[in-house]
């Protein structure tokens, strides 16, 4: 946990409470914003696709529901040990968002999927890193992001996949 313990955390009222909630969902979803500026275009649709491609329909909701557990896990951290006694795992929060946006820019925006499948694999790097240090702070904080990184590892088998079969 570093210097700073639990212990020697001030407790919070129930509005900085709120607003640290309100300020993880805004940074949360402000990345959601960003990578999904980069859609679903015809660009995608006339790639060749396995058999087990999920239909287009299913990315926003799965997307959706990850990203408020992210934010949830991040303002539970956030909030048991404040902004300096969690600095680091909130620093690779933020570092896995920025990673999970550039992502969305590589594969649909300059449709390389070569490179986005690289980029996706340190993501999962990322997201593996921000999970254990999460686990370490709050466990239930740790625990709400396995399905953001059991969603990303199926991500990064698709666009293996898609890399393959659209040379």
């Amino acid at each position: 946990m570093g210097i700073l313990t639990t212990s020697m955390v001030q407790p919070m009222t129930a509005t900085q409470s709120a607003l640290g909630l309100a300020a993880a969902l805004i940074i949360t979803f402000g990345a959601a914003y960003v990578a999904s500026s980069f859609p679903v275009d015809d660009w995608y649709d006339a790639l060749s696709k396995p058999r087990w491609n999920p239909p287009n329909w299913l990315f926003g909701p799965v997307w959706g529901v990850l990203y408020l557990l992210m934010a949830i896990a991040a303002w539970l951290v956030w909030r048991q040990n404040g902004l300096a006694g969690a600095a680091i795992p909130l620093g690779l929060f933020v570092l896995q968002l920025v990673l999970n946006g550039a992502w969305s820019w590589l594969f649909f925006g300059r449709h390389t999927l070569g490179v986005a499948f690289a980029e996706i694999v340190v993501l999962w790097i990322a997201i593996l890193g921000t999970i254990i240090a999460f686990w370490r702070m709050n466990p239930t904080s740790g625990i709400l992001l396995v399905p953001y990184l059991l969603w990303v590892t199926f991500a990064a088998v698709l666009n293996l996949t898609l890399w393959r079969l659209n040379p």
